[in-house]
């Protein structure tokens, strides 16, 4: 079985519940004139009986019911429009008198309906509604009297309503239908323009966008959501290729540069001293490799969004300290001048093996990129309960226009004025990475030939609770 298109559905909803409305409203309208109709019927059977009540009356010792002149003179005499039917009988249910108007038809007495009761019934084949009233003289009664209006006009005239208001609710729902279609085609062209779209984006192809519709429905809000995250997923792409092409770049090179120094090698013997210089040489390239590897892996690691944070108590003092160590070669070498000021002992509830990540990274940034003789300042204070890592230097820096890029994967800023400074432009963007996983705050002030400030504060309303 098909099932609807949201096009027809919408129509479908929309017609059920504006036929329901109508229909109610149909209803009490019909209700309305139908409780008009009997009311003015019942209003003036109640009138007659009254009437023919008060024209009872006892002449010479014998009741008189109603003098023939009466008869004649009012509509007991015709079957005009709402005809009135008397009629009057003995406590024997015995016909004594009947209107004119009756002629060979009589009015039929009910056992089983009280004195007064207003109630539909059958006069042959003409509806009627009739009331029945016992007659009382002195105290005395002495039979009954029936009076009642014909329904035969009243029913025609609500069973042309009813006709009418059935024929027309019907006529109004196929309309309501098409109408209902038409609209709903139109609002929903949006979603046709969606499924389009989608259908000829590809990952060669991510520059189709959605147009977005003229009045700012959710059908508007819907499409510049879409196409926000198509310009999102682009990014992405283009941002991959680009790491897939810059990681290959540079994988390639260290690898072409020990190949190359292997290459010159065998074209011919050599010293001792000239082996041994190329196979350090190559061992340093590898020692590059590993590196970036390294860098690579943890990248992927976050981009897959498997990275799993294992929290526990991390001493950060004990941290700095180990990255120092670890940097200590190249800080004898350069004659670097390193100051570490904590004043007491400070640790966080966090990742340990990401939080040394960070701190490698930054520490041995500002190893790299300080001149020979220069100064490396790292202090960790508790300021507006939180505790603040601050590493300062007083190398190269950056440029200005660079801060907001230098957090790119393989981005290197000064690259072409020192080039004799190794790396791969990995370092930060890693960092950036795990702040943002750790709710760490990271901030960067730099500036050409002046040096660079790291900041990192651990808040401890976050992830990174800390204890002084």
């Amino acid at each position: 079985m098909n099932q609807l298109s949201f096009k027809n559905r919408i129509a479908l909803n929309y017609i059920i519940t504006t036929g329901l409305l109508i229909l109610v409203v149909f209803s009490v309208i019909y209700s309305i004139v139908k409780h008009t109709v009997y009311s003015h019927i019942d209003e003036n059977i109640k009138v007659e009986i009254k009437n023919h009540l008060e024209e009872i009356k006892v002449q010479n010792g014998k009741v008189i019911l109603i003098d023939e002149e009466e008869w004649e003179e009012r509509e007991h005499n015709t079957v005009d429009v709402n005809p009135v039917f008397v009629e009057f009988l003995d406590l024997n249910k015995k016909i004594i008198e009947k209107a004119p108007n009756l002629k060979t038809q009589v009015l039929e007495f009910h056992d089983s309906v009280e004195d007064y009761e207003l109630f539909d019934t059958k006069m042959g084949n003409n509806a009627i509604r009739q009331i029945q009233v016992k007659l009382n003289v002195q105290n005395k009664p002495i039979g009954y009297i029936i009076v009642a209006m014909s329904l035969s006009d009243s029913k025609l005239v609500l069973n042309n309503l009813f006709d009418i208001m059935f024929l027309s609710f019907l006529a109004i729902l196929i309309v309501l239908f098409f109408l209902a279609r038409f609209f709903a085609g139109r609002s929903i062209k949006p979603i046709n323009a969606i499924i389009n779209t989608s259908k000829i984006i590809t990952k060669d192809n991510l520059k189709a966008r959605i147009p977005l519709p003229k009045t700012r429905d959710e059908l508007y809000t819907l499409s510049k959501t879409i196409n926000n995250l198509l310009n999102r997923i682009e990014d992405a792409i283009e941002r991959e290729k680009q790491f897939t092409s810059d990681a290959s770049h540079e994988l390639r090179t260290p690898l072409t540069v020990i190949k190359g120094t292997l290459e010159v090698l065998i074209r011919k013997p050599r010293d001792n001293k000239e082996y041994e210089d190329k196979i350090n040489y190559c061992i340093n390239e590898v020692d590059h490799l590993n590196m970036l590897v390294d860098q690579l892996l943890t990248m992927a690691r976050f981009d897959n969004q498997k990275q799993q944070i294992n929290t526990e108590k991390v001493y950060l003092n004990a941290i700095i300290l180990d990255v120092l160590t670890l940097n200590s070669e190249k800080i004898k070498s350069k004659k670097l001048d390193v100051k570490f000021d904590a004043g007491t002992d400070f640790y966080i509830q966090s990742d340990n093996f990401l939080i040394i990540t960070i701190l490698r990274n930054i520490i041995s940034n500002a190893v790299k990129y300080t001149n020979p003789d220069g100064e490396i300042s790292i202090l960790l204070f508790k300021e507006n309960n939180k505790i603040v890592c601050k590493i300062s230097d007083n190398g190269i820096g950056i440029a200005k226009e660079d801060l907001e890029m230098i957090f790119n994967p393989f981005f290197r800023s000064n690259y072409t004025e020192h080039p004799e400074i190794k790396g791969v432009g990995l370092g930060l963007s890693i960092v950036k990475r795990i702040t943002e996983l750790l709710h760490v705050k990271f901030k960067i002030e730099s500036e050409i030939g002046v040096g660079t400030t790291v900041i990192l504060a651990f808040n401890k309303d976050s992830e990174n609770v800390f204890v002084n």
